[in-house]
């Protein structure tokens, strides 16, 4: 059937045939969370655009190029929410969470929007879930944060293809002699740049390092690396997560060119790649914004998180041949037509009761007995249930498996959940 309405483009419908990895990853991060004690956190899909140009920065491309902007009834402009670590940090500020000496553990799940080339694992709304600690400044949360998506991909079945790579951007002082290095490097290969690290070069350099133009990688291999550049403070903190990681069975590949595209990141940057999606491979990104809080409005207290794509993990899953099928009921209620619904009803509702963890459908249109045994064998049901009049009449319903050739029974509703049990194993 076609219609006039279509969705946008880089927006995807997920239907019934396509949902279960969706729940299933859902219920895994959701498993993940609970066991590490964070909570979940629910923020608006829009919010005003100065806290994204404020936070994310004006030189990157989300801002420049990929937000979802415009203004409403009274002209102050909104944006759709491109990313939530900013949602996030100005909720738990609206809402009093970061008081002096306090530990926020928090979680997100939902749709971001950006507005790009629509390919394999990014779409212009996607759904992104994020972990974020608010308050502990140390390495040892940014491994606990790393151990926990590592647990995550464990659950999924994903984890022996993703790569842990990490770098280490060092602080405000160590980032402000890099910077000196950088635009002095790049001015004197100034005509090698392509016309987005020209305009970042003296806003923003470090993202010139992010660039992903195959043209610029030779002069970008050439840059000075930011280590170099590090305080013995800084080095310290990059060795006590390596340790922590090397300790609990992580290993992490150095990459000093992962700078991330955000200008809120200090310290700690890390992304979980794969080499399984082509050129797609960041699966999970993130690292420590200890200035975020403050930039925002908070007093001075340190901030670290992560965040994934979950099309991304969905597609890898796929690759990998680890989506589940589509699911289907246990159970379908049938009934012969001299049966009125009523009775069918009630006795769809009695099976559900008896049996609380299965899935039952019911018949609820008219049909003959062979009509609707195709309706059950195409919903993948394991069993059947069916009343006639004369099961009416000896309060008796019939059995017939679906899936198999054992034979059908009929039993007394006494015994009906008995024999349910034994059809479905348990």
């Amino acid at each position: 059937m076609k219609t006039q309405f279509t969705r946008l483009r880089g927006m995807a419908d997920q239907l019934p045939a396509t949902i279960a990895p969706w729940q299933l990853l859902e219920k895994a991060v959701r498993n993940a969370m609970s066991a590490y004690g964070y909570g979940e956190m629910r923020t608006p899909i829009i919010e005003r655009t100065n806290l994204f140009k404020r936070s994310i920065g004006e030189a990157t491309d989300i801002v420049e190029k990929e937000m979802y902007t415009f203004p409403d009834r009274h002209d102050e402009l909104l944006t759709l929410r491109p990313e939530n670590t900013a949602g996030c940090v100005r909720a738990a500020i609206e809402n009093g969470l970061l008081q002096p000496g306090s530990v926020n553990r928090v979680w997100y799940t939902g749709p971001m929007f950006r507005y790009e080339r629509p390919q394999l694992g990014r779409q212009r709304q996607f759904f992104q879930t994020g972990a974020e600690v608010y308050g502990l400044a140390g390495p040892a949360i940014e491994a606990e944060l790393i151990l926990l998506s590592a647990r995550l991909w464990r659950e999924l079945g994903i984890f022996d293809a993703v790569q842990l790579e990490i770098n280490t951007l060092g602080d405000t002082d160590d980032r402000a002699t890099y910077r000196e290095l950088l635009v002095s490097y790049f001015k004197e290969h100034e005509h090698l740049l392509d016309e987005d690290s020209l305009r970042r070069l003296d806003r923003n350099p470090l993202r010139i390092l992010d660039s992903k133009n195959p043209t610029m990688q030779e002069v970008i291999a050439g840059a000075p690396a930011l280590r170099s550049s590090l305080s013995e403070a800084s080095n310290e903190h990059f060795e006590q997560l390596k340790a922590l990681l090397a300790a609990s069975g992580i290993e992490a590949i150095e990459n000093p060119r992962l700078v991330r595209g955000l200008d809120y990141y200090s310290h700690t940057v890390f992304e979980w790649t794969t080499d399984k999606l082509g050129s797609q491979s960041a699966v999970c990104a993130g690292g420590r914004y200890d200035g975020l809080l403050e930039q925002l409005g908070a007093k001075n207290m340190p901030g670290v998180g992560w965040a994934f794509g979950m099309e991304r993990v969905i597609g890898l899953m796929d690759v990998l041949e680890l989506t589940p099928a589509q699911s289907t009921p246990d159970i379908f209620v049938m009934c012969t037509n001299d049966v009125s619904p009523i009775h069918s009803l009630a006795l769809a509702e009695s099976v559900r009761q008896l049996m609380p963890t299965s899935s039952v459908l019911h018949n609820t249109g008219a049909g003959s007995l062979k009509s609707q045994f195709r309706k059950a064998d195409k919903s993948g049901a394991a069993v059947a249930v069916i009343v006639g009049a004369a099961e009416m009449d000896d309060g008796t319903v019939t059995l017939k498996p679906l899936l198999d050739k054992a034979e059908q029974v009929t039993v007394t509703k006494e015994g009906l959940q008995s024999a349910l049990q034994g059809f479905l194993g348990g």
